[in-house]
């Protein structure tokens, strides 16, 4: 990794990627061995971790790694890690399995995907976690659901991807290795990394032209995996960001690319992954928002620029840009916060998710001050099409 300006986190890049004959080798082994049906999530997190995403994870988390990360975000080792990456199972499942075996990982499907090295099967207590990492034990928090639904033991050990999970967008699937090659045949020191999994407006405009006025380059990487259902979907985010590039971008200091994780809704701990995880694609700073991968009601404004505050030196290796709430300025004439903008909030545009909503329902284009036009065509046309 010499060639790239940020070391991994942990220090090396993790590949659990299996191709020929190694591969042919480990699925006539899982093929043979006891299967286990990953989630949608599971399947996100055996490709993150394979790809190097997830470095220093090789596998799902062991019991000594799952306890360190719930109650104090680290490893058995030490290392900073923010969210528990396991595999759910039914206790009837568990009861098949051994440890000191393979088991192979399937898609919903039925498609055999990956390898698991079962090193141990654990039980674990799903209010706790809750509690811990997603700040409420309420059902209502899409996060917390989705734990109380899954399966009572979990199941830890190292994981080899056989097959990648079929990529709806092929010309945008960059694994940390090839966004770190990219980075170092464009010379850039400095790369900012910015997560999204919504619709691209002024707003965040603003706040990625200003980090580039910072650094070398911008990696644009909206998050593709799942996401609750009201969501805007991944085709018509990403398509956003497309026609948003092709007009007012500089095209040679901004790379996109498909952020194959799956949403959590852990606000605070879930930013602090991303900017993990971005580390890991090479990038150098990484932008933290207002309610970072938050949901409803359940977090601060700012409550994830303050848990980055509480790191430790050598923690971590990017370094967050934290930015104040932005909005459009009637009285400035420009995007605006409250650090440089001197007026009260009746000058500010505000516009909410559900009036801008029902303004594209109707064919109403927002005021360009909120989007650009293009982008605002693009999220009509998909309305339409739904």
């Amino acid at each position: 990794m010499t060639s790239t300006p940020i070391q991994p986190h942990g220090g090396t890049l993790v590949d659990r990627v299996l191709t020929g004959a190694a591969a042919d080798e480990a699925r006539a082994i899982a093929l043979s061995a006891p299967r286990v049906t990953l989630s949608e999530i599971g399947v996100a997190d055996l490709e993150m971790i394979a790809i190097g995403a997830y470095s220093p994870l090789t596998g799902f988390l062991g019991q000594a790694d799952y306890q360190g990360v719930v109650n104090d975000m680290r490893l058995a080792n030490g290392t900073l890690w923010s969210l528990p990456i396991t595999l759910p199972v039914s206790e009837a499942r568990a009861e098949m399995l051994r440890e000191g075996e393979s088991v192979g990982l399937y898609n919903p499907a039925g498609q055999l995907i990956g390898l698991l090295e079962l090193r141990e099967r654990y039980t674990y207590d799903q209010r706790h976690e809750a509690e811990h990492v997603y700040r409420t034990t309420a059902q209502e928090h899409p996060g917390v659901a989705r734990l109380y639904r899954q399966g009572p033991v979990l199941l830890g050990g190292d994981v080899w991807l056989l097959e990648s999970p079929a990529s709806v967008f092929p010309h945008l699937a960059l694994t940390p290795g090839a966004t770190r090659a990219i980075f170092a045949e464009r010379g850039w020191k400095t790369i900012v990394g910015f997560q999204t999994r919504n619709p691209v407006h002024r707003a965040h405009e603003y706040l990625q032209k200003a980090a580039l006025e910072l650094v070398d380059g911008l990696l644009l990487h909206p998050l593709v995996g799942a996401t609750k259902d009201d969501d805007v979907p991944a085709a018509t985010r990403v398509r956003s960001y497309e026609v948003l590039l092709e007009g007012y971008y500089p095209r040679d200091r901004v790379v996109l690319g498909a952020y194959p994780a799956a949403m959590r809704y852990a606000g605070p701990r879930e930013a602090l992954l991303h900017a993990i995880s971005r580390q890991n694609y090479g990038c150098t700073h990484f932008i933290v928002g207002r309610d970072h991968a938050g949901v409803g009601n359940y977090y601060g404004t700012y409550d994830a620029q303050r848990l980055f505050d509480t790191l430790q030196p050598g923690d971590l290796a990017i370094t967050a840009l934290k930015f104040e709430h932005t909005f459009y300025c009637k009285t400035c004439g420009n995007i605006a916060s409250t650090r440089t903008c001197p007026h009260t909030s009746d000058h500010h545009l505000t516009l909410s998710g559900t009036r801008v909503r029902e303004m594209l329902r109707s064919g109403t284009l927002p005021p360009p001050e909120f989007t650009r036009p293009e982008v605002a065509q693009v999220l009509i046309e998909a309305l339409r099409a739904a």
